[in-house]
């Protein structure tokens, strides 16, 4: 770090660390209700951001939450887990009627001294991460207490090299968000086009009532009849045939393994249920380092369909999810844990896209939902995805979605592969920033020649 910027006690330059620990609706006279006030818990702050969509939502109403949050949260804030896990951040950039849930503190800077983005990305270097995991306690879950935290050290070089550091660093993140949020869209498009097609069957009523089908050439309206006929599933696009999951794929479990498995490794990863987006999706930070056995079968490539066949959270968000690989650099080798399947289509009657399409539908979630056992831990039957029964359309037909999507899918991989150019970056060029060793227009320089 640079010697002539001054390191201070977190206690010298915040307002108030926030510190609801303890705190329930109960002791304030109340319970939690059915819509509100958002209690933020530290599962929701993962990968710098809240993630309102990764737990349960729990809210209380205006007399708790007054009685809660008698410092409401307020835009310059940092929020930071106090364990399990120690030091998840992130930043808020607005003013916010959110709860303080457990195990989570709120960090408010004096503003004359210490912007809040820049403590944000400080909170994030490894000198100060180190402080802090330096001052936690415990063994099985470390965890850190107030007292300790305002002790923590953080840089504090003037506040135009703050601003100047952290507008650099929230750019890049806001890029990375960007890239985030597209991909999030591109998902949306191959999803509703494909319940279009498959789901609601769109293209053969339009036809059937002598209309072109919407947003589709001629030569791809072609592949698709002009009227329906009684099936087991009740009326199916004329020759398209009812198949179970079991005839037109094999589902392959995947590797049960123990904890002294789960060392460093610079070749050989788990996907694991923490590879899946509650949801559905991949996850690109799921992956556990791995280095027992496992036999070929078990091994996952890049583009490959997983589902998720047990589930720990409470609303039952993994069990039966799907999710495409998607490779890393880090691990050349990816193994799926037993908690995975994976589901190799015979590629002459479906595609991968095809079915991760078609797993994604309420009517294959209710399915797998419905063959689910168990109460803490759920758990999917054996034949719980082979035994689903769809409409199989003619290959043709699925060969045209599987091109839409697939494109689809390159343009994420390439958004995914700019993410992390961008990450690398950003985390490359942050300690620097932060000490003051590298100056704005440099990291400008830095940036245009990394990134086209």
């Amino acid at each position: 770090m640079s010697s002539d910027v001054e390191w201070l006690r977190l206690d010298q330059v915040v307002d108030e660390i926030i510190d609801r620990r303890g705190v329930t609706p109960i002791k304030l006279g109340g319970d939690f209700v059915e819509s509100g006030h958002r209690v933020i818990s530290a599962k929701l702050i993962k990968g710098g951001r809240v993630q309102l969509d990764a737990d349960v939502p729990r809210f209380v109403d205006s007399t708790i939450y007054k009685k809660w949050m008698k410092s409401p949260l307020c835009v310059g804030d940092v929020l930071m887990t106090s364990e399990a896990p120690l030091g998840e951040l992130a930043f808020l950039d607005c003013d916010t009627d959110w709860v303080l849930g457990q195990r989570l503190f709120a960090i408010r800077p004096k503003k004359q001294i210490l912007d809040g983005r820049f403590l944000y990305y400080t909170l994030h270097t490894d000198q100060v991460r180190a402080d802090i995991q330096g001052r936690a306690t415990g063994t099985t879950v470390q965890g850190i207490r107030q007292a300790e935290l305002r002790l923590v050290q953080v840089p504090i070089p003037s506040m135009p090299a703050q601003l100047a550091a952290a507008t650099i660093l929230a750019a890049l993140d806001d890029r990375i968000t960007l890239l985030r949020e597209t991909n999030a869209t591109l998902e949306a498009i191959a999803q509703a086009i494909f319940k279009s097609w498959f789901v609601d069957f769109d293209p053969v009523r339009a036809k059937q009532e002598g209309r072109a089908p919407e947003g589709m050439d001629e030569a791809t309206a072609a592949l698709f009849p002009d009227s329906f006929e009684e099936s087991a599933l009740g009326l199916v696009p004329s020759g398209w045939r009812v198949r179970a999951i079991s005839e037109v794929a094999e589902v392959v479990k995947g590797k049960s393994y123990s904890s002294k498995d789960l060392t460093d490794s610079h070749h050989t990863a788990l996907v694991t249920l923490k590879s899946f987006e509650r949801g559905g999706g991949f996850r690109l930070d799921g992956f556990k380092p791995y280095t027992g056995s496992y036999k070929s079968a078990q091994v996952v490539e890049p583009g490959d369909l997983i589902v998720a066949y047990t589930d720990v959270t409470q609303a039952a968000e993994l069990i039966g999810k799907p999710a495409i690989v998607v490779g890393v650099e880090d691990h050349s080798t990816l193994v799926a844990s037993l908690d995975v399947g994976i589901v190799h289509p015979d590629e002459e009657q479906v595609s991968r896209q095809f079915l991760y399409g078609l797993f994604r539908t309420e009517v294959f979630q209710s399915h797998t939902f419905s063959h689910t056992s168990g109460t803490t831990v759920l758990h999917l039957a054996k034949d719980g995805v082979g035994s689903f029964q769809f409409a199989c359309p003619p290959a043709d037909v699925v060969n045209a979605f599987s091109l839409l999507a697939e494109s689809l899918a390159q343009r994420n991989q390439t958004n995914i592969d700019q993410m992390r150019t961008l990450a690398t970056l950003r985390d490359t060029l942050l300690p620097r920033l932060i000490s003051g060793q590298l100056r704005l227009p440099d990291a400008e320089d830095i940036i245009a020649e990394t990134v086209t």
